[in-house]
């Protein structure tokens, strides 16, 4: 149910931002998580690492690779598996729900307060179809520490948002899906908003130059509308976990000539 977009490290970005006009990083990596919004079993999916840490356009602006601060920005994307009753004895009776395909955008903004310390805001908002449709967001803040050159460890807390066509969609129960379930389900409309809040944690390690590893952990509670959701408390599970590790590398690119 998760995704990641893991963003270079600011305090690695100014000795290699001279005379570059681009910051970026590729990767891939795989990850376990939630097999849809509420689920206890989990699946492995793989997630594309995509991020932009420095740009500058001669005569027009610059963003990032300072000393003390670094915005980056970048796709964000999330795929939710599908939801079929079939494997889920306790959805008995609820409508078959396809793949939702999730694509938008994340920033951040990052302070270091040494070359140790720092800490960053993040943002992000994505726009959903296929099952699902509507608006998804997420925003954070995380604690940085860099206990030695080459590595970087971030925590910090997440809440999640969703317009309500989206979340009625995972958490709603109709009347003829709560008489197709024998009454097991009550009839029950969910509304957007705050549907999760959480916490997150990763570490990246630097193994050869511009080389990353990249490795993460979160974890998500559902609230409100959500949590109380049939589908959540008489079938599923609040508590949500993902892990997941990847591999990327930092290209600079000059692509103007002064």
């Amino acid at each position: 149910m998760a995704h990641a977009v893991s963003p270079a490290s600011a305090a690695d970005t100014p000795k290699r931002t001279d005379g570059a006009d681009l910051v970026i990083e590729l990767g891939v990596g795989g990850q376990v998580q939630p097999r849809y919004p509420g689920a206890r079993d989990l699946l492995f999916a793989p997630y594309p690492i995509i991020s932009m840490s420095y740009l500058r356009l001669p005569g027009l602006f610059e963003l990032g690779g300072g000393p003390k601060t670094a915005f980056t920005i970048g796709p964000s994307f999330r795929v939710i598996g599908e939801r079929d009753p079939a494997d889920e004895p306790g959805l008995a009776g609820t409508r078959k729900l396809d793949a939702t395909y999730e694509a938008g955008i994340k920033a951040a903004y990052e302070f270091n307060f040494d070359p140790i310390y720092g800490a960053e805001v993040i943002g992000e908002v994505r726009g959903a179809f296929g099952e699902a449709s509507g608006v998804v967001g997420t925003v954070g803040a995380d604690v940085i520490a860099r206990p030695m050159p080459m590595l970087e460890l971030r925590l910090g807390p997440r809440a999640n948002l969703a317009s309500s066509d989206y979340v009625g969609t995972y958490f709603s129960v109709s009347p003829d899906e709560s008489v197709a379930s024998g009454g097991r389900l009550d009839a029950y409309d969910a509304n957007g908003g705050l549907y999760s809040v959480g916490l997150k944690a990763s570490a990246r390690y630097e193994f050869k130059p511009t080389w990353f590893l990249n490795a993460n952990a979160g974890y998500e509670r559902f609230v409100g509308d959500a949590k109380d959701s049939p589908i959540v408390s008489s079938v599923g599970d609040a508590n949500q976990f993902t892990v997941g590790l990847g591999l990327s590398k930092q290209f600079t690119l000059d692509l103007f000539r002064d």
